[in-house]
């Protein structure tokens, strides 16, 4: 069975942590565990979830769960309240609904702290890496038997209808992830006609169907390229000229490693329409299948493009540009270095990260840098009843913050204020405690020490509404009673979290935003002499702009029809073991929670059971009279 083990690592000499590994999450097969009552639990799961694919399609994160539950041997004890139609809600009934998920989040609370959940969604994620362990000679290294079964179930268990893959799952079939999903099928050992359901033969008719692979977008020909005409030039050379900051490629650092070219690979017969010898690869450069174009290409784009090609394959390949093709390519290597030193060798994320490994194979396939790059391979790979899948990166912070407030929301403390201490400790040793290294302006970084990243702290990068979130829960924490939450975090840290010059960081780089207001609003009681008139100019500027956009009828919440049906339905939905998560039954098509780059939808598998907690706790805290006191 698999099992999911919290802060492993500290054995392995191309491993390290600034904090000890904490909230570091990787799986594990052991075949030797499991009796046989949880092997038929997990196997259910997966037959549930393949029977119900079409209409449920993000997966419910179970196997984690089962496991921490069976390991705490958590029993829910308090009786879920029954609520009729047109039956009035009552205040018990909803206390009742707040403290069986407060109970559950408590057992399923993991040994550092925090909440492990799933962070999924795109389906582009798994197959890049999978490409780039077949050409360093380290797939099945890296990834046993049971690793590729899983991944291959996760591939067939999303495949589309019509035989491709989406952007992400349940999305409309593109050419960049049914080509990705497809090889990634091959490397893995299924045959041309092989997979569940003739997966391979499906997914490549719907390829040929329309035109083949070279229709793909500019970031699947980087990983399919035999030949460099059929991509577009990427301009390494622009990182010699900082000062070009439009045009400078470390405003996108995806894009850094791809000035290596990618290894030739097979499959020429089965993905293109015409014999492979006799293509134009040059003529195939803009192609893009219109399932893909979400915006057609301008002919100044194209201009430009073309005439990037033209300057700089021709001269920059002969004696004396080469030598800036050289150099440009030494300084590529130096931020993706840099980089990877400061995240631990997660890098910034799913997408970086086969990208930035592949080339420092390229530089030194026995070297320690892609040692360390195979290392850290663990901390992405996720395993739900759905198969394995490649994580964007852990939500670890993210999740927890706001878990936090639901349950401080709760106003449960005498119940679970050892959850809500071990929280507390997650979050204080998780704040990101110095700068990058060395002269990180230099590397295109910037000041990051006081903040809070998406997974944990070994990842490094700063992120704006982690910071917020994370700031709310710790100022939160400082008013309360030690005894009660654990003490409260240094000053100094506080500080930390609130010193950038222009109020806060946007995702990844700085920027003010909305995030930090109510951080700072918090902020201010616990140190209201510190950096006073700024904090007060940001919060009486946000009150400005929320007057501003407010309604004219100016609808309050304790008389509106939605609410209280929101309520309603809350407590008629809420399961037997005190969570949330629709069945496929009363969820015809149930949809995905978050959005990346306004385009690709994202599954955070935690949030259908953290945001009905939390609405029900206010509820309860804000519309019941005041006569009521909390438990």
């Amino acid at each position: 069975m698999w099992r999911l083990k919290i802060g492993e690592g500290g054995n392995d000499p191309y491993l390290y942590s600034t904090n000890n590994f904490l909230g570091r999450q990787t799986w594990e097969f052991d075949p030797n565990i499991g009796i046989a009552e949880e092997r038929a639990e997990v196997e259910e799961a997966r037959l549930n979830f393949y029977n119900n694919r079409y209409n449920v399609q993000p997966s419910s994160d179970l196997l984690w769960q089962m496991q921490f539950l069976r390991e705490k041997k958590m029993q829910q004890t308090i009786s879920q309240p029954k609520i009729e139609d047109g039956e009035e809600v009552t205040y018990e009934d909803t206390t009742a609904a707040v403290k069986r998920s407060a109970h559950l989040f408590s057992a399923l609370q993991s040994k550092h702290g925090h909440w492990p959940a799933e962070n999924s969604g795109p389906m582009f994620c798994f197959p890049p890496l999978v490409m780039s362990l077949y050409i360093t000679g380290h797939l099945n290294t890296i990834f046993s038997p049971e690793h590729r079964k899983e991944i291959l179930r996760y591939i067939y268990y999303h495949q589309n209808e019509d035989g491709g893959w989406g952007l992400y799952i349940g999305g409309q079939s593109t050419m960049f992830c049914t080509a990705l999903n497809y090889i990634c099928m091959r490397l893995l050992g299924v045959g041309p006609d092989g997979g569940l359901n003739n997966a391979c033969e499906r997914a490549r008719k719907w390829i040929l169907d329309r035109g083949g692979v070279p229709t793909i977008p500019s970031w699947g020909k980087t990983w399919l390229s035999a030949a460099t005409e059929c991509l577009r030039s990427f301009g390494s050379f622009l990182l010699m000229f900082p000062l070009i900051q439009i045009l400078h490629r470390s405003k996108d650092a995806l894009l850094l490693p791809i000035n290596l070219p990618a290894n030739v690979l097979f499959l020429r017969q089965e993905l293109h329409t015409e014999p492979y010898n006799e293509i134009d690869w040059s003529k195939k450069r803009h192609l893009c299948a219109k399932e893909d174009l979400h915006y057609p290409h301008t002919l100044l784009q194209i201009l430009l493009w073309d005439s990037l090609y033209l300057f700089s394959e021709p001269f920059l390949n002969r004696w004396p540009f080469n030598k800036l093709r050289k150099k440009s390519l030494k300084v590529a290597m130096d931020i993706i270095h840099y980089e990877d030193e400061s995240s631990r060798y997660i890098t910034i994320g799913c997408v970086e990260k086969p990208l930035c490994m592949l080339a420092c194979w390229v530089e030194d396939p026995n070297g320690i840098y892609f040692k360390k790059h195979l290392a850290r391979i663990d901390d992405y790979v996720w395993v739900g009843e759905d198969g394995i899948k490649m994580q964007g990166f852990g939500s670890q912070v993210w999740d927890t913050s706001f878990l936090l407030q639901a349950l401080l929301a709760s106003n449960l403390y005498d119940e679970i204020g050892l959850t809500l201490m071990k929280g507390h400790d997650f979050l204080k040793n998780s704040q990101v405690r110095d700068n990058p290294s060395g002269d990180f302006k230099r590397m295109f970084r910037h000041i990051s020490k006081g903040s809070w990243t998406f997974s944990d702290g070994d990842h490094g990068w700063q992120v704006s509404d982690c910071t917020a979130e994370s700031l709310k829960c710790c100022v939160n924490f400082a008013l309360m009673a030690p005894e009660m939450v654990g003490n409260k975090m240094e000053d100094e840290q506080f500080y930390d979290a609130v010193n950038s010059k222009n109020g806060g960081y946007t995702v990844w780089e700085p920027a003010g935003g909305a995030f930090w207001w109510e951080a700072l609003a918090i902020f201010k009681k616990l140190y209201p002499g510190h950096r006073k008139i700024e904090i007060e100019n940001c919060i009486r500027k946000a009150a400005k702009f929320i007057e501003d956009v407010q309604y004219p009828d100016g609808k309050n919440f304790k008389n509106c029809l939605a609410i209280r049906k929101g309520v309603e339905f809350l407590l008629k939905t809420q399961r037997e073991d005190g969570g949330w998560g629709e069945s496929y039954l009363s969820c015809p098509k149930r949809g995905l929670t978050a959005v990346f780059m306004r385009n690709c939808m994202l599954h955070f598998a935690l949030y259908r059971s953290i945001f009905p907690l939390w609405a029900l706790a206010e509820y309860r805290n804000h519309v019941w009279p005041s006569k009521h006191v909390c438990f």
